[in-house]
């Protein structure tokens, strides 16, 4: 059977495009997809059933125990930690958020790694931003700035940048100009018009030269980049119909991190006066913007949230998860949808190995192998229906393709929610 437009839940691209094959329940042949989503969708190796560690050894459990257990490690600590949420629905999220409301813990995700910056730089300055389909269809001009979609987010360019054919762009690829800036060469940058090497650490210097050049001032060499090279940068960016920025961590996690962004936004900003342009990060798991979206609304954070006192507070640096293991503060964790132990510094990680560790997952990971508590999970966007928030804020339903059995994260955390509340009170929600 043949499944049509089906929403890959990979990056933050969530192409709407992909189309499958299915046999008794499973996908044979995927059309569309990029090689991530076509490892995404054909799966690795899944854990099979609930684990519980007994006598320091992993052993299959059933489904209410395990959750018990987790309940319990949870009811018992007096910091826990609940993170990942990027891979999941945000339906899956909103429940997380009310078990840490009910813990008393800190959820956080996958963005105090990679665009927290983003997001504090936004707190500052706010975003002239744009969905994809306006880039699509409108711009002349692509900035790649510290990121590279090649490899990251291999159809970026050919769905939403530099290849289609848009309502105002009818010759696609001829009709715009794409520019590259990276401290090294990337594959990225091998299809650029203009490629930008500056030195590492100053993409700061570079936007405030940039933005002293629309100005008019003269300029002196910066991050490694001439003078001639930067006034004529600034008089392109000027003279751009439509232009759109896109940066990724090569930016929000070099030199002076969020202060690189708001002076990227203040850049985008003053080039409004000009013309049009707007700038967007480029957010990594397929719902890692959807899980900053519901902490907001539901919390008003969007990562980093600690409910200790009762009620939602936000410190960046402080109630991180990285910083909260690296403390010797928390003192259990819940991992959803995410593999810190392969991401983690090493301080991180050896205190996570001190903890209680709970792990929701559809596959083996590193984090799996020094879980207490292993619950085994449908892949949301395959196995699993939901909400997930493209990296333009759109939010788009992922539906379910196949039927695998497992259970899904939102099931699982609303278990593990109902026991923790008749541990607490004797009753369930």
């Amino acid at each position: 059977m043949e499944r049509k437009n089906i929403i890959c839940p990979f990056c933050g691209c969530l192409c709407d495009d992909v189309y499958v094959d299915v046999e008794e329940d499973k996908i044979v042949q995927i059309f569309n997809g990029c090689i991530l989503c076509k490892a995404k969708l054909s799966s690795g190796e899944r854990v099979k059933e609930a684990l519980v560690r007994v006598d320091g050894e992993l052993v299959p459990s059933s489904y209410e125990d395990a959750v018990e257990s987790a309940a319990k490690i949870l009811v018992e600590s007096s910091m826990p930690v609940l993170y990942g949420w990027s891979n999941t629905s945000c339906e899956t999220i909103s429940q997380g958020i009310r078990l840490t409301e009910k813990i008393r813990g800190v959820i956080d995700n996958t963005s105090s790694v990679c665009h927290g910056p983003s997001l504090l730089g936004i707190h500052e300055t706010g975003l002239p931003t744009c969905t994809l389909g306006e880039v699509k269809n409108r711009s002349d001009l692509i900035i790649y700035w510290g990121c590279n979609p090649v490899h990251a987010h291999p159809r970026h360019m050919s769905r939403y940048t530099l290849m289609p054919r848009g309502y105002f762009r009818r010759n696609g690829l001829m009709e715009r100009e794409l520019i590259v800036v990276d401290v090294r060469s990337t594959d990225t940058s091998k299809l650029a018009d203009q490629f930008i090497k500056i030195e590492p650490g100053c993409d700061y210097e570079l936007f405030s030269a940039l933005r002293a050049a629309l100005r008019g001032h003269t300029v002196p060499d910066v991050a490694g980049i001439k003078s001639k090279t930067i006034t004529e940068l600034s008089l392109k960016l000027k003279n751009a119909k439509f232009g759109a920025l896109f940066f990724g961590v090569g930016l929000t996690m070099s030199g002076a991190k969020h202060r690189n962004v708001e002076n990227a936004i203040a850049l985008t900003r003053d080039l409004n006066q000009f013309t049009r342009f707007v700038i967007m990060p480029m957010r990594g798991h397929y719902n890692v913007d959807g899980v900053n979206q519901v902490l907001t609304w539901q919390t008003g954070y969007p990562y980093g949230v600690d409910f200790s006192r009762g009620f939602p507070r936000y410190n960046p640096g402080e109630y991180c998860a990285n910083d909260l293991l690296a403390s010797g503060s928390a003192d259990s964790a819940l991992i959803i949808a995410s593999d810190p132990a392969a991401h983690f510094p090493r301080e991180s990680l050896e205190a996570l190995k001190k903890i209680p560790v709970i792990s929701i997952d559809p596959f083996k990971s590193l984090t799996s192998l020094i879980s207490d508590v292993i619950f085994p999970s449908a892949i949301t966007g395959i196995e699993a229906s939901g909400t997930a928030y493209r990296m333009d804020c759109v939010p788009i339903t992922l539906r379910k393709v196949v039927d695998s059995g497992y259970k899904t994260d939102k099931e699982i955390i609303s278990d593990i929610l109902n026991k923790v509340v008749e541990l607490q009170h004797g009753s369930k929600v």
